[in-house]
């Protein structure tokens, strides 16, 4: 019986390759004043950037542990060994939660084999992460090695992306409010990247136009086997963005497969639309 891959809503992965792959998702929440929706589930992340757009604000909460030890203990039940990559620790509490669950299911189960990793990734750069994983569990892999894959890849996956408005940073508190304002008046778009699960802003470059142009730089300059990996991008609400920067990776590279993912609305309700990202490998895997 392969292993079954779990992860959080937080990995932005399009439906048809969480049906492919078999993967389970569990939805992270959105609040929109006292409504309470699922992230895309009942709430459509178009809908949600549409709402941003004409002045909602929106907040987001973890997975209940309730929920989770619901999902979790269905396969215990069935003796069927599970292994969840969980939305950065530093971001949310997600993981916290998956690692109280699994305490309290292992005293219960004592025969379920599950892990859950702190992947330390966001968007779809957690979801890569997630489809590779999958792709090694269909071929039979064990548990050890799955860990052990899914560990080097989110530490090494890059996470390059720029948002259109930092005002929605600015709420989260990722920016000041005097960066916020002059960077509003000046066109400015910071270039930002994860670290250690964390948000770090590299860059700042002026108009959307270079901020695209120098995240397909930095790829060349941080990227390996460029022409062999997949790479993944996520967009809010702004596919016509997100096809150009494919084609600038495809010319540029050669990359024989470029994925495009929709921003969900856990991570879209903090990074608000407009956002673009780009998720690439800085090493091989033996």
């Amino acid at each position: 019986m392969t292993i079954k891959i779990f992860t959080d809503s937080a990995a932005d992965l399009p439906k048809e390759l969480v049906q492919r792959h078999g993967i389970e998702v569990v939805p992270l929440m959105v609040i929109d004043g006292d409504k309470e929706y699922e992230d895309n589930v009942t709430l459509d992340p178009a809908d949600m950037f549409r709402g941003m757009r004409q002045g909602t604000a929106y907040k987001t909460s973890q997975i209940s542990y309730q929920t989770l030890y619901s999902r979790l203990s269905s396969y215990a039940e069935q003796g069927q060994s599970c292994l969840y990559l969980a939305f950065s620790s530093a971001l949310s509490g997600t993981y916290q939660t998956g690692v109280m669950v699994k305490n309290d299911l292992l005293e219960q189960y004592p025969d379920f084999e599950l892990e859950v990793l702190d992947t330390k990734c966001a968007s779809f750069g957690e979801g890569m992460v997630v489809l590779k994983t999958a792709e090694l569990a269909a071929q039979g892999k064990g548990m050890a090695e799955l860990v052990e894959a899914a560990a080097f890849y989110a530490r090494h996956m890059e996470h390059i992306f720029t948002v259109d408005d930092l005002k929605y940073l600015l709420r989260g508190g990722r920016v000041s409010p005097i960066a916020a304002f002059i960077g509003g008046i000046l066109q400015i778009k910071p270039i930002l990247d994860v670290e250690d699960g964390k948000l770090i802003p590299i860059e700042k470059v002026r108009g959307r136009k270079k901020a695209l142009q120098r995240m397909v730089e930095i790829i060349r300059e941080r990227g390996v086997a460029l022409d062999k990996q997949t790479i993944g991008i996520s967009h809010g609400d702004d596919l016509e963005a997100a096809e150009q920067v494919a084609s600038m990776i495809r010319e540029a590279f050669g990359t024989p497969e470029v994925l495009i993912s929709t921003v969900g609305a856990s991570v879209g309700a903090h990074s608000g639309p407009g956002t673009l990202a780009i998720f690439f490998l800085n090493k091989e895997r033996d």
